[in-house]
């Protein structure tokens, strides 16, 4: 039996990596770690995922498409009404997503992503009014922060949340084996605002909608890698019982 402490100790020690080694992953520790993934309980045991994986040339070619597509609309959400017109002329540069990526953050839960976002960036030296330093950091996610590999992860739009749900505890076993195992990973949603360029790279099977991107690898020794987000007291998602 494993250790309490020592699991509490090692959960806690996983953080999300953003600057990798370029270092690749063999092909062995990969298996191992997607062999771990589905350990995670799964709907009526249906596993409602699928896993693609992009490294070498197809993940530098993924890279290249979606920095080019981020490229265009920041200069359509910076520029004027001429840079709009041209984005939305070139149709595949408009962020569309299998599943609805970008909404706002409810008032509380806003509070809880602004305080991340200004220790984050605070880090890396970003003052609240850069928005070239800001624009360059939000790059780096189309770079997968110099990962070898990027994972995509698929959910069946036939069972709705339920998928969700199954890949975020696959996800999460992902994550730990992949740290247990001295690699780093970083989930990223913000690979599914252009879903088409990475369908157009796999088979995937009808009904399968792009959840979200990980980034995995060898985490470097950039400052970065330091930042440590805060963890919230079990007392802010323990539901109070009703006293009848």
């Amino acid at each position: 039996m494993i250790n309490p402490q020592e699991f509490s100790e090692f959960a806690a020690s996983r953080r999300s990596v953003r600057d990798f080694l370029p270092s690749p992953i063999d092909q062995g520790t990969m298996d191992a770690i997607l062999t771990d993934a589905m350990t995670a309980p799964s709907w009526s045991n249906t596993r409602p995922y699928l896993v693609a994986i992009a490294s070498g040339a197809q993940r530098e070619r993924i890279s290249r498409e979606l920095l080019s597509r981020n490229k265009a609309l920041a200069a359509a959400q910076t520029g004027g009404w001429m840079a709009k017109l041209r984005l939305l002329a070139t149709f595949k540069s408009w962020p569309i997503s299998d599943y609805r990526i970008v909404r706002p953050y409810p008032k509380e839960l806003a509070v809880r992503s602004g305080r991340i976002g200004k220790a984050l960036y605070a880090l890396l030296g970003v003052e609240r009014g850069d928005a070239v330093g800001r624009a360059k950091q939000w790059q780096r996610n189309y770079e997968f922060f110099g990962a070898p590999t990027e994972l995509f992860i698929f959910t069946h739009s036939g069972l709705g949340e339920y998928s969700a749900s199954d890949a975020g505890l696959f996800m999460q076993n992902l994550m730990l084996s992949a740290h247990a195992r001295g690699l780093g990973t970083c989930a990223q949603g913000s690979v599914a605002i252009w879903a088409r360029p990475i369908h157009r790279e796999f088979e995937i099977p009808k009904g399968y909608k792009l959840l979200c991107g990980i980034a995995i690898g060898y985490a470097s020794a950039d400052p970065v890698n330091s930042f440590r987000a805060e963890r919230l007291d079990i007392s802010e998602i323990v539901a109070p019982s009703v006293i009848l």
